[in-house]
């Protein structure tokens, strides 16, 4: 009976040694294999964001007409290369431009746009400032402010020659035309800008990539299939002179 006992200690001994045994060579297998893909094959997966398109802004607009795609278009920023017309937040822009006096407004964003399809819709936000020193302030503009969305966002120079601003954002969302139709009447009215105004058109998608390799490439934007060019009439006063 011991030497049953003895017999069988001695193959179960045998047996976890060599079960041990293997388990150590797997996890060494195990760890080279991680090493190898930690060193050559590491995979991640991040937010892109590339450049559609870019163009220089020359006016602000309204469609002429109607278009036929786009009934709501109330606004048209005017670039070089493309029309940029605006579906929601065109009527809030113009009220804002066309009641507020256009040497006391800064654009504040760099009118970055997104296109989450690059299809041609854009979407995002313009950000205007107005300011004036405090005692041209009369009871009608803050009632206009209060009334249109406007913030108090006064900046230390502002008070410093004792000054006032109020901030509006209004979000906005539209589509890519053509070039407008009559964009040389447009450039003979209006001069140069003194200071170039940028519109940008950007789209973000999540890619993945190795460090062994490849690079994310730049997106291509796509233009409505429907698009066509039009006529604008311009707005009465040419904000971006006095930016």
């Amino acid at each position: 009976m011991s030497k049953d006992i003895s017999s069988l200690s001695h193959s179960a001994i045998k047996t976890v040694l060599i079960s041990a045994s293997l388990l150590a060579l797997l996890a060494s297998s195990g760890c080279a294999t991680s090493s190898l893909l930690d060193d050559n094959r590491v995979t991640t997966t991040s937010s892109v964001k590339s450049i559609l398109s870019q163009d220089q802004i020359i006016a602000f607009g309204r469609p002429a007409m109607t278009l036929p795609q786009m009934p709501m278009a109330t606004m048209v920023i005017v670039g070089n290369k493309n029309s940029y017309v605006l579906s929601q937040g065109g009527t809030e822009m113009i009220k804002l431009l066309t009641n507020l006096t256009a040497k006391n407004i800064q654009v504040e964003n760099d009118m970055s746009f997104n296109v989450p399809n690059s299809d041609g819709y854009f979407q995002g936000q313009m950000k205007l400032s107005y300011a004036k020193l405090k005692d041209e302030f009369d009871r009608s503009d803050y009632q206009f402010f209060l009334q249109n969305g406007g913030t108090e966002c006064s900046s230390a120079s502002d008070m410093r020659i004792n000054a006032q601003r109020f901030c509006f954002t209004v979000p906005v969302k539209g589509a890519i035309y053509p070039q407008v139709s009559n964009i040389s009447m447009i450039q003979s009215k209006y001069r140069p800008l003194s200071k170039p105004y940028t519109v940008t058109f950007y789209g973000q998608s999540e890619q993945t990539r190795t460090t062994s390799g490849g690079t994310s490439t730049a997106g291509k934007l796509v233009l409505l299939p429907f698009a066509l060019a039009f006529d604008v009439v311009t707005l009465p006063i040419q904000i971006l002179d006095s930016l």
